[in-house]
């Protein structure tokens, strides 16, 4: 059995205008002590996937050592990023395919993600938006009231 800390990481975005002011919710629950913290920010001019990337950052960001994490998102720019697109675009140089040299959108925050993942044992899980998930529903609330606060 694995002594990191196991932790699920809820995560939501949201945008007014694409771009617009912009905010990210987050809930990191602690599984063995069910103790919960919750964090929001935002950006005066951003888009809405920055805002579904950067609540993945800060919560990552937020852990004090190497966690088992199971991250909770309904982006699924985010979920299929870093499970599908994020380690084939590593493989490439940060190419979007081996013979186009462009760079994925958002690169600067993909290789911030990348770093991060390195340090945890991250899995993705994707829920519908605006579905009734409690935690879902929370991170949303969180994000948008900073991106009302931005705005």
């Amino acid at each position: 059995m694995s002594d990191e800390p196991e932790v699920i990481l809820y995560t939501d975005g949201a945008c007014s205008g694409n771009p617009g002011p912009g905010g990210w919710g987050v809930i990191l629950h602690h599984v063995e002590s069910g103790k919960r913290r919750e964090l929001s920010g935002g950006e005066h001019r951003t888009t809405n996937n920055r805002m579904e990337m950067m609540a993945m950052i800060k919560g990552l960001e937020a852990l004090n050592r190497p966690c088992k994490v199971r991250l909770v998102t309904d982006s699924e720019y985010v979920a299929k990023g870093v499970t599908q697109w994020m380690p084939k675009w590593r493989a490439q140089g940060w190419r979007q395919r081996p013979n186009k040299p462009a760079p994925p959108k958002n690169l600067d925050l993909w290789q911030q993600i990348a770093e991060l993942i390195d340090k945890h044992d991250v899995t993705t899980e994707w829920v519908a938006g605006h579905a009734g998930h409690p935690e879902n529903e929370r991170c949303d609330q969180l994000a948008v009231a900073e991106t009302q606060r931005y705005g």
